[in-house]
Protein backbone atom coordinates (compact mmCIF):
# COMPACT_ATOMS: atom_id res chain seq x y z
CA UNK A 1 0.00 0.00 0.00
CA UNK A 2 2.80 2.38 0.75
CA UNK A 3 4.31 1.78 -2.69
CA UNK A 4 1.00 2.65 -4.34
CA UNK A 5 0.90 6.00 -2.49
CA UNK A 6 4.47 6.92 -3.44
CA UNK A 7 4.07 6.40 -7.18
CA UNK A 8 1.23 8.94 -7.72
CA UNK A 9 3.09 11.51 -5.59
CA UNK A 10 6.25 11.07 -7.69
CA UNK A 11 4.25 11.45 -10.88
CA UNK A 12 2.74 14.70 -9.67
CA UNK A 13 6.16 16.09 -8.75
CA UNK A 14 7.48 15.16 -12.22
CA UNK A 15 4.61 17.02 -13.91
CA UNK A 16 5.24 20.14 -11.81
CA UNK A 17 8.96 20.11 -12.58
CA UNK A 18 8.38 19.67 -16.31
CA UNK A 19 5.88 22.51 -16.32
CA UNK A 20 8.41 24.84 -14.69
CA UNK A 21 11.11 23.87 -17.17
CA UNK A 22 8.77 24.52 -20.09
CA UNK A 23 8.08 28.04 -18.79
CA UNK A 24 11.80 28.72 -18.37
CA UNK A 25 12.52 27.46 -21.87
CA UNK A 26 9.73 29.60 -23.30
CA UNK A 27 11.08 32.64 -21.48
CA UNK A 28 14.61 31.85 -22.67
CA UNK A 29 13.34 31.46 -26.23
CA UNK A 30 11.70 34.87 -25.99
CA UNK A 31 14.93 36.43 -24.70
CA UNK A 32 16.94 34.78 -27.46
CA UNK A 33 14.50 36.09 -30.09
CA UNK A 34 14.83 39.55 -28.61
CA UNK A 35 18.61 39.30 -28.63
CA UNK A 36 18.58 38.03 -32.23
CA UNK A 37 16.39 40.95 -33.29
CA UNK A 38 18.64 43.37 -31.44
CA UNK A 39 21.72 41.90 -33.09
CA UNK A 40 20.11 42.11 -36.51
CA UNK A 41 19.06 45.70 -35.84
CA UNK A 42 22.57 46.56 -34.69
CA UNK A 43 24.04 45.01 -37.81
CA UNK A 44 21.74 47.14 -39.98
CA UNK A 45 22.65 50.29 -38.07
CA UNK A 46 26.35 49.48 -38.41
CA UNK A 47 25.96 48.86 -42.15
CA UNK A 48 24.00 52.09 -42.59
CA UNK A 49 26.62 54.03 -40.64
CA UNK A 50 29.33 52.50 -42.81
CA UNK A 51 27.53 53.62 -45.98
CA UNK A 52 27.04 57.11 -44.60
CA UNK A 53 30.73 57.34 -43.71
CA UNK A 54 31.70 56.29 -47.22
CA UNK A 55 29.43 58.99 -48.73
CA UNK A 56 30.72 61.63 -46.34
CA UNK A 57 34.33 60.87 -47.34
CA UNK A 58 33.88 62.69 -50.67
CA UNK A 59 34.87 66.28 -49.95
CA UNK A 60 34.27 69.29 -52.16
CA UNK A 61 37.07 70.43 -54.43
CA UNK A 62 38.72 73.49 -52.90
CA UNK A 63 38.69 76.16 -55.60
CA UNK A 64 40.59 78.73 -53.56
CA UNK A 65 40.53 82.22 -55.05
CA UNK A 66 39.35 80.72 -58.36
CA UNK A 67 36.03 80.08 -56.63
CA UNK A 68 35.48 83.83 -56.45
CA UNK A 69 35.20 83.92 -60.25
CA UNK A 70 32.35 82.72 -62.43
CA UNK A 71 34.59 82.71 -65.53
CA UNK A 72 38.36 82.36 -65.37
CA UNK A 73 40.65 81.52 -68.25
CA UNK A 74 44.29 81.58 -69.24
CA UNK A 75 43.92 82.57 -72.90
CA UNK A 76 40.90 84.84 -73.08
CA UNK A 77 37.11 85.08 -73.11
CA UNK A 78 35.38 85.59 -76.45
CA UNK A 79 31.78 86.73 -76.81
CA UNK A 80 28.95 87.20 -79.26
CA UNK A 81 26.83 90.05 -77.89
CA UNK A 82 24.70 90.02 -75.83
CA UNK A 83 25.52 87.69 -72.96
CA UNK A 84 24.53 88.11 -69.32
CA UNK A 85 27.18 87.13 -66.77
CA UNK A 86 26.64 87.33 -63.01
CA UNK A 87 29.88 87.14 -61.04
CA UNK A 88 33.52 88.19 -61.44
CA UNK A 89 35.50 87.24 -64.53
CA UNK A 90 39.16 87.40 -65.51
CA UNK A 91 41.92 86.05 -67.70
CA UNK A 92 45.63 85.53 -67.05
CA UNK A 93 48.42 85.52 -68.11
CA UNK A 94 47.06 86.78 -71.44
CA UNK A 95 46.43 90.50 -71.89
CA UNK A 96 43.09 91.97 -70.94
CA UNK A 97 42.58 92.66 -74.64
CA UNK A 98 41.57 88.99 -74.93
CA UNK A 99 38.51 89.61 -72.73
CA UNK A 100 35.83 90.55 -75.26
CA UNK A 101 32.84 90.88 -72.95
CA UNK A 102 31.52 94.42 -72.57
CA UNK A 103 31.00 96.05 -69.20
CA UNK A 104 27.22 96.11 -69.76
CA UNK A 105 27.17 92.30 -69.99
CA UNK A 106 28.78 91.63 -66.61
CA UNK A 107 27.21 92.06 -63.18
CA UNK A 108 30.45 91.82 -61.25
CA UNK A 109 34.09 92.82 -61.72
CA UNK A 110 36.17 92.25 -64.84
CA UNK A 111 39.79 91.63 -63.79
CA UNK A 112 42.68 92.14 -66.17
CA UNK A 113 46.45 91.73 -65.89
CA UNK A 114 46.95 95.07 -67.66
CA UNK A 115 45.23 98.25 -68.79
CA UNK A 116 43.97 96.63 -71.99
CA UNK A 117 40.80 95.15 -70.50
CA UNK A 118 37.22 96.29 -71.21
CA UNK A 119 36.56 99.94 -70.37
CA UNK A 120 35.47 101.68 -68.26
CA UNK A 121 34.81 98.89 -65.75
CA UNK A 122 38.04 96.88 -65.97
CA UNK A 123 40.09 96.46 -62.78
CA UNK A 124 43.80 95.75 -63.17
CA UNK A 125 45.03 93.19 -60.65
CA UNK A 126 47.64 90.81 -62.03
CA UNK A 127 48.52 89.44 -58.58
CA UNK A 128 44.97 88.37 -57.82
CA UNK A 129 44.63 86.73 -61.22
CA UNK A 130 47.91 84.85 -60.88
CA UNK A 131 46.75 83.44 -57.55
CA UNK A 132 43.34 82.51 -58.96
CA UNK A 133 44.80 80.72 -61.98
CA UNK A 134 47.21 78.83 -59.74
CA UNK A 135 44.31 77.76 -57.50
CA UNK A 136 42.32 76.73 -60.58
CA UNK A 137 45.12 74.40 -61.69
CA UNK A 138 45.48 72.98 -58.18
CA UNK A 139 41.73 72.31 -58.05
CA UNK A 140 41.89 70.53 -61.41
CA UNK A 141 44.70 68.30 -60.15
CA UNK A 142 42.77 67.57 -56.95
CA UNK A 143 39.60 66.56 -58.82
CA UNK A 144 41.54 64.47 -61.35
CA UNK A 145 43.44 62.69 -58.58
CA UNK A 146 40.46 61.44 -56.57
CA UNK A 147 40.54 57.63 -56.36
CA UNK A 148 38.15 54.72 -55.78
CA UNK A 149 35.26 55.89 -57.98
CA UNK A 150 31.71 54.92 -57.10
CA UNK A 151 30.89 54.70 -60.82
CA UNK A 152 33.26 53.70 -63.62
CA UNK A 153 32.35 54.50 -67.25
CA UNK A 154 28.65 54.79 -66.43
CA UNK A 155 26.59 54.24 -69.58
CA UNK A 156 29.83 53.81 -71.55
CA UNK A 157 30.08 57.61 -71.39
CA UNK A 158 26.46 58.32 -72.40
CA UNK A 159 24.74 59.69 -69.30
CA UNK A 160 21.63 61.01 -71.06
CA UNK A 161 18.35 60.25 -69.28
CA UNK A 162 20.03 59.19 -66.05
CA UNK A 163 19.50 60.29 -62.46
CA UNK A 164 22.92 60.84 -60.93
CA UNK A 165 23.29 60.37 -57.20
CA UNK A 166 26.20 61.74 -55.17
CA UNK A 167 29.63 60.21 -55.62
CA UNK A 168 32.78 60.01 -57.70
CA UNK A 169 32.28 59.24 -61.40
CA UNK A 170 35.22 58.24 -63.58
CA UNK A 171 35.14 58.12 -67.38
CA UNK A 172 38.15 56.92 -69.35
CA UNK A 173 36.64 58.21 -72.61
CA UNK A 174 34.47 61.10 -73.78
CA UNK A 175 31.11 61.90 -72.15
CA UNK A 176 27.97 62.85 -74.05
CA UNK A 177 24.66 64.19 -72.71
CA UNK A 178 22.14 63.74 -75.55
CA UNK A 179 19.01 63.88 -73.35
CA UNK A 180 17.99 65.46 -70.05
CA UNK A 181 19.80 64.49 -66.85
CA UNK A 182 18.81 64.81 -63.19
CA UNK A 183 21.36 65.29 -60.43
CA UNK A 184 19.69 64.21 -57.19
CA UNK A 185 20.90 64.53 -53.62
CA UNK A 186 20.98 66.73 -50.55
CA UNK A 187 22.49 70.17 -50.06
CA UNK A 188 25.60 68.60 -48.50
CA UNK A 189 26.17 65.91 -51.12
CA UNK A 190 29.13 66.14 -53.52
CA UNK A 191 29.52 65.02 -57.13
CA UNK A 192 32.85 64.79 -58.96
CA UNK A 193 32.98 63.76 -62.62
CA UNK A 194 36.41 62.80 -63.98
CA UNK A 195 36.33 62.92 -67.78
CA UNK A 196 39.43 61.81 -69.69
CA UNK A 197 38.06 62.99 -73.04
CA UNK A 198 35.64 65.67 -74.22
CA UNK A 199 32.28 66.59 -72.68
CA UNK A 200 29.46 67.41 -75.07
CA UNK A 201 25.90 68.39 -74.26
CA UNK A 202 23.34 68.38 -77.06
CA UNK A 203 21.14 71.32 -77.98
CA UNK A 204 18.08 72.03 -75.80
CA UNK A 205 19.14 69.42 -73.21
CA UNK A 206 18.90 70.30 -69.53
CA UNK A 207 20.54 69.23 -66.30
CA UNK A 208 18.03 69.52 -63.45
CA UNK A 209 18.83 69.50 -59.74
CA UNK A 210 16.60 67.57 -57.33
CA UNK A 211 16.35 66.86 -53.61
CA UNK A 212 18.24 70.00 -52.56
CA UNK A 213 21.39 69.33 -54.64
CA UNK A 214 23.52 72.46 -55.13
CA UNK A 215 25.49 73.42 -58.23
CA UNK A 216 28.39 74.63 -56.09
CA UNK A 217 28.96 71.02 -54.94
CA UNK A 218 29.15 69.58 -58.48
CA UNK A 219 32.55 69.40 -60.22
CA UNK A 220 33.19 68.41 -63.85
CA UNK A 221 36.93 67.81 -64.36
CA UNK A 222 37.50 67.45 -68.10
CA UNK A 223 40.74 66.85 -70.00
CA UNK A 224 39.15 67.56 -73.38
CA UNK A 225 37.05 70.44 -74.66
CA UNK A 226 33.59 71.12 -73.24
CA UNK A 227 30.72 72.06 -75.57
CA UNK A 228 27.29 73.11 -74.33
CA UNK A 229 24.79 72.97 -77.19
CA UNK A 230 22.37 75.73 -78.23
CA UNK A 231 19.74 76.62 -75.61
CA UNK A 232 21.01 73.86 -73.29
CA UNK A 233 21.24 74.32 -69.53
CA UNK A 234 24.16 73.09 -67.42
CA UNK A 235 24.74 72.83 -63.66
CA UNK A 236 28.04 72.76 -61.77
CA UNK A 237 31.65 73.88 -61.83
CA UNK A 238 33.60 73.04 -64.98
CA UNK A 239 37.34 72.54 -64.45
CA UNK A 240 38.56 72.34 -68.04
CA UNK A 241 42.10 71.58 -69.13
CA UNK A 242 41.18 72.88 -72.58
CA UNK A 243 38.43 75.12 -73.97
CA UNK A 244 34.89 75.59 -72.67
CA UNK A 245 32.48 76.53 -75.45
CA UNK A 246 28.91 77.73 -74.98
CA UNK A 247 26.81 77.75 -78.12
CA UNK A 248 24.01 80.22 -78.85
CA UNK A 249 21.55 80.67 -76.02
CA UNK A 250 23.08 78.07 -73.68
CA UNK A 251 22.94 78.78 -69.94
CA UNK A 252 24.91 77.60 -66.93
CA UNK A 253 24.43 77.79 -63.19
CA UNK A 254 28.03 77.24 -62.14
CA UNK A 255 31.57 78.27 -62.96
CA UNK A 256 33.72 77.92 -66.04
CA UNK A 257 37.39 77.63 -65.08
CA UNK A 258 39.43 76.92 -68.20
CA UNK A 259 43.14 76.44 -68.70
CA UNK A 260 42.69 77.76 -72.25
CA UNK A 261 39.77 79.90 -73.50
CA UNK A 262 36.06 80.34 -72.78
CA UNK A 263 33.78 81.21 -75.70
CA UNK A 264 30.33 82.77 -75.28
CA UNK A 265 27.49 83.34 -77.75
CA UNK A 266 24.56 85.21 -76.22
CA UNK A 267 24.70 83.11 -73.08
CA UNK A 268 23.54 83.42 -69.47
CA UNK A 269 26.19 82.54 -66.88
CA UNK A 270 25.34 82.64 -63.17
CA UNK A 271 27.70 81.97 -60.26
CA UNK A 272 26.16 79.49 -57.78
Amino acid sequence: MKLKNVLPTSAMLFVVLMSGCSKDLASGSSDMSGNTAALASGALVEKSASLETKGAALNVVNLGVAGEFVILSKTGITDVYKSAVTGDIGSSPISGAAILLKCSEVTGTIYSVDAAGPLPCRVTNATRLTTAVGDMQTAYTDAAGRSNPNFLNLGAGNIGGKTLTAGLYKFTTAVIIPTDVTISGSATDVWIFQVAGTLKMSSAVRITLAGGALAKNIFWQTAGAVTLGTTSHFEGNILGQTGINMQTGATINGRMLAQTAVTLQMNTVTQP
